[in-house]
């Protein structure tokens, strides 16, 4: 099945609000179009998860949770987690967590469409 997937990387207040919005969108007629949806957050964005500075936070986060309660694969790098103290609550939240260089190599391998926010 074909993906496409979300890479949330930039940490300003639109990339990471309309990011996860658009994954949301996407999901709303992937399964009519047979195309799978994933999220994957690294970087910059990824210091915003669990974060509750103002609404933008408030907004990234809800959605990825909303994601994945939808059953759509949220991933965010482990070792970015550790490194941030985070690694116990995004597990809890149900984050895919993994090495971001594999889960790079894993879109290639898989021929996914990667769109960064």
């Amino acid at each position: 099945m074909p993906k496409t997937v979300v890479h949330v990387f930039h940490d300003d207040d639109d990339a990471v609000v309309t990011g996860t919005r658009v994954a949301q969108r996407m999901l709303e007629v992937a399964g009519e179009r047979g195309v799978e949806v994933e999220v994957f957050c690294f970087g910059p964005a990824q210091r915003r998860l669990g974060r509750q500075d103002g609404e933008a936070d408030a907004n990234f986060n809800r959605q990825l949770d909303e994601l994945v309660a939808a059953g759509v694969v949220v991933g965010a790098c482990v070792n970015s987690a550790r490194a941030d103290g985070a690694l116990d609550d995004l597990t809890a939240r149900g984050f895919d967590l993994q090495v971001a260089r594999d889960a790079f190599l894993r879109f290639t391998l898989e021929g996914a469409t990667v769109v960064s926010f």
